[in-house]
């Protein structure tokens, strides 16, 4: 009778270039959620004040909108 076996599930020792892959990786993320805010706040601020004002923006708080900072978005 043959016995075959497989060694048991091996433990993965972190190295550097992983760290530094997953850093990438969240840098990355980053910076295309920064480009994405960025645009959305160009595209708010070619419009004029009364197509702001229909969907409840006033020009002063543009940027506090798309960041989602709720004390500064109220509508004034």
């Amino acid at each position: 009778m043959t016995t075959i076996s497989s060694p048991a599930a091996q433990t993965s020792i972190p190295s550097p270039l992983s760290g530094m892959v997953r850093w990438a990786g969240k840098g990355a993320l980053a910076l295309a959620a920064y480009l994405e805010r960025r645009a959305a706040i160009k595209a708010l601020r070619q419009l004029d004040d009364r197509a702001l004002r229909d969907i409840g923006i006033v020009r002063c708080n543009i940027e506090a909108v798309v960041t989602g900072d709720p004390e500064t978005a109220r509508l004034r």
